[in-house]
């Protein structure tokens, strides 16, 4: 057999921890990945995991061949990208995201990026928090925040600014807005997140913390800005989401001198040393991309 694809499988089950997800991921039958096992531990004369019904782990000789194949599988993956003269990207790439950067920002540019690499496929998982990629099989994700989550590679691609909002509707019959502090008589839009609100807000050297009273709250920004459009109330938008409706005027900023702090958007993936070209090449297009597109 392979011993190349049987050293993929021993790394991904390693990393999985089950040999339906390895199956799934590596896109082949539950009882081939069950022989690529078998195949590794004769080659390798030793038992490399333990096998229940809930659970597989590495034995205490699997454990110590893990990090050698791992070195291995890296070498042997760059020799066969050496040899290889074509320079077309191929393959599968699972791609993690929240539904309001994925539906305005992101799917634009993969759909750039696979006219560029006809046999490249994406499928994208929509989901806000971020899960344990490997076990969720996802090859990147995008997220955004202040820090990356620490066990995650995170390279940052673009810069997430967030503006203040109403409709005009909601506007017309309350005075005009002049100092955060006003913000707390007024219908705010939350995100989800503990019972006190506060929103923290910078106008050059200037920085103001304002509890604000959030009726409606919700864990996702599409959700909350269409509350918004609707006449809801105030709310903190990502600019890749509210600028085309100010721009229309369908929403109006508030307060524009004061803006919420800035976020990073990073591309994470995990910390395992063989990831595809194709992976690799995405995340630099998507970060050249968003600096050649702004929103």
């Amino acid at each position: 057999m392979d011993k190349l694809t049987a050293a993929r499988v021993f790394v991904d089950i390693a990393q999985s921890g089950s040999f339906t997800a390895t199956a799934d991921r590596l896109e082949m039958s539950r009882p081939m990945v069950t022989r690529y096992v078998e195949a590794m531990e004769k080659w390798l004369n030793a038992r490399l995991l333990h096998r229940t019904t809930r659970k597989v782990t590495l034995t205490t000789t699997g454990e110590r061949c893990l990090k050698e194949v791992e070195t291995w599988l890296e070498q042997a993956e760059g020799l066969v990208a050496l040899s290889d003269n074509s320079e077309e990207l191929s393959g599968i790439v699972r791609v993690a995201t929240s539904m309001s950067f994925g539906f305005s920002q992101l799917v634009p540019a993969l759909l750039n990026f696979m006219s560029m690499y006809p046999k490249v496929h994406i499928d994208i998982d929509l989901q806000d928090s971020v899960a344990d990629l490997t076990e969720k099989q996802i090859d990147l994700a995008l997220r955004i925040a202040s820090n990356p989550d620490p066990s995650l590679i995170g390279k940052p691609i673009a810069i997430c600014e967030s503006v203040l909002v109403a409709s005009p509707a909601y506007l017309a019959n309350k005075e005009d807005i002049s100092e955060p502090e006003e913000l707390s008589m007024h219908n705010c839009l939350g995100y989800k997140n503990f019972q006190r609100h506060v929103w923290h807000l910078t106008n050059g050297t200037q920085q103001k913390s304002i509890d604000v009273e959030c009726k409606l709250t919700a864990n996702e920004a599409t959700t909350l800005l269409h509350a918004a459009l609707l006449g809801g109330g105030v709310a903190i938008q990502p600019t890749y989401l509210a600028n085309q409706y100010i721009e229309s005027g369908t929403l109006q900023p508030v307060l524009s001198e004061w803006k919420p702090a800035d976020l990073t958007i990073y591309a994470l993936y995990s910390s395992r040393k063989h990831q595809s070209p194709t992976v690799r090449a995405l995340i630099d297009y998507l970060q050249e991309y968003f600096k050649d597109n702004p929103w």
